[in-house]
């Protein structure tokens, strides 16, 4: 979506709120819970091909999860926003030579699964679901997927998880959303309304929903993982995770971008998964 786009998205919605500023703030959640894209194509659907399809479920959603089944440690792969299991086309192959018996899913809205809004309070009950069936060792999230990932360790004690592995993953929710609103260039009746509808869905004010917050209380070893150069999520929430989760440790990239699919990386990522 271009610029001018997204700019006359916004001034639409501004001139809304001088009518009702609870609608406008309602289409504005709603644009932003609803992905794009992030369903398979027919390049994508060649990458799940060889892996075990198993739909699980969550209330009335199905959950897609897709299995490469291996004899060593179970690893989850939890991939991001707009995006499904087949982003993980790059790093599969050396998951496999290790034997890793490896794991993925799909999100709300994304892949093969259910729904048509998207929150990384719903991807957390899908991430959920997924860990208490396979009981995976290790949990690897991408960006929100990595969010995603941290909230549902932190809501729900989930023993196995022993390691977790952060690739761009957002500090908190907060930062999330600023820059969504200043992206859209809403005013102040908008995020206003934004803060009261979240306040309102989850009993708690947008500050709670913070990944770093949440890591404080998780006894998982953490590997995070963040570009300098991220133009999506920026390098200073990587030093507010490593800063807050104190059993982790930082690998700093430059260059990689918001994707981190460099196969430099891939040998630090068994390497922590093997110690």
């Amino acid at each position: 979506m271009s610029s001018f786009v997204i700019k006359s998205i916004g001034s639409a919605l501004n001139a809304t709120s001088l009518i009702s500023s609870k609608f406008a703030a309602k289409r504005a959640i709603n644009l932003f819970s609803s992905p794009r894209k992030g369903r398979y194509n027919d390049d994508q659907k060649r990458i799940i091909e060889s892996a075990f399809f198993e739909e699980v479920t969550y209330n009335n959603f199905d959950i897609a999860t897709y299995r490469w089944v291996g004899k060593g440690k179970t690893i989850l792969l939890v991939h991001g926003w707009e995006s499904n299991t087949s982003r993980w086309d790059y790093i599969l192959k050396d998951f496999k030579d290790q034997d890793y018996n490896i794991v993925a899913l799909d999100a709300p809205a994304h892949g093969r699964s259910d729904g048509k809004r998207f929150t990384s309070i719903l991807y957390a009950e899908f991430i959920n679901v997924a860990i208490k069936k396979f009981k995976p060792e290790v949990v690897i999230g991408h960006s929100v997927g990595g969010m995603a990932s941290v909230f549902s360790v932190y809501q729900n004690q989930l023993p196995s998880v022993e390691k977790l592995i952060l690739l761009g993953a957002p500090a908190n929710s907060i930062g999330v959303f600023d820059r969504y609103k200043k992206m859209m260039g809403y005013n102040s009746r908008i995020s206003k309304g934004i803060d009261s509808i979240i306040l309102e869905s989850y009993g708690q004010p947008i500050t709670y929903f913070s990944t770093a917050e949440f890591t404080t209380s998780i006894e998982a070893k953490g590997l995070i993982i963040h570009d300098k150069e991220d133009r999506i999520i920026p390098y200073e929430d990587a030093l507010l995770l490593k800063n807050r989760y104190k059993n982790s440790k930082l690998i700093s990239t430059s260059g990689f971008g918001h994707g981190l699919k460099d196969a430099s990386l891939t040998p630090q990522i068994i390497e922590f998964i093997n110690e």
